[in-house]
């Protein structure tokens, strides 16, 4: 998109998108608290919270996920994309972030060593998962093509964010305040 797409441009459906470990929950925190936005972060909807990413049943998850896609307004941060054209029907606007999954790694395991909640969280210290590691390895690839994919198909206002300067770029220019 040559025309520069702002926050406000996006509408008060926002969803947010991009690898794991790639600031999706911290940047929906932003978004949602500059534009008095209820926050929806799905892996507290997917997993069972207070526990070490233990999956709630698939029909459970799915009835939370319509609930929050149904609201009037809403930022929802998160992948799951068997459900994301859902998402996307009632989406005003899209982010997606797209880090190399070196980075993501690198902050994967920063997170880990950080004690506390933080923002999108279970509720409980995170732990070194090597199943994450070798997820995000073998399939980091594939993920980034798909949301590509899916942002390029998006008829939308949207935002494609590339690199972790562009992000930071982003959360300067629009004026967001983040929690570190």
């Amino acid at each position: 998109m040559t025309d520069r797409v702002g926050l406000r441009d996006l509408g008060e459906r926002i969803c947010i998108t991009g690898p794991s470990g790639s600031g999706k929950s911290t940047l929906a925190d932003a978004v949602g608290s500059a534009l008095g936005l209820p926050v929806v972060h799905l892996d507290r909807y997917r997993h069972v919270l207070g526990t070490h990413w233990e999956l709630r049943p698939d029909a459970e998850f799915e009835r939370l996920h319509s609930a929050a896609v149904d609201g009037d307004r809403w930022v929802l941060d998160g992948n799951y994309s068997t459900l994301l054209p859902a998402r996307l029907e009632r989406a005003t606007g899209i982010i997606v972030l797209e880090i190399s999954t070196a980075r993501t790694l690198v902050g994967y395991v920063r997170r880990t060593l950080r004690r506390g909640d933080r923002a999108g969280g279970l509720g409980v210290d995170e732990r070194l998962s090597w199943r994450f590691v070798r997820y995000n390895l073998r399939n980091g690839a594939s993920n980034r093509r798909r949301r590509r994919h899916v942002f390029d198909e998006a008829v939308l206002p949207k935002v494609l964010l590339v690199g972790a300067r562009r992000i930071r770029d982003f959360v300067r220019a629009e004026g967001l305040r983040t929690r570190r």
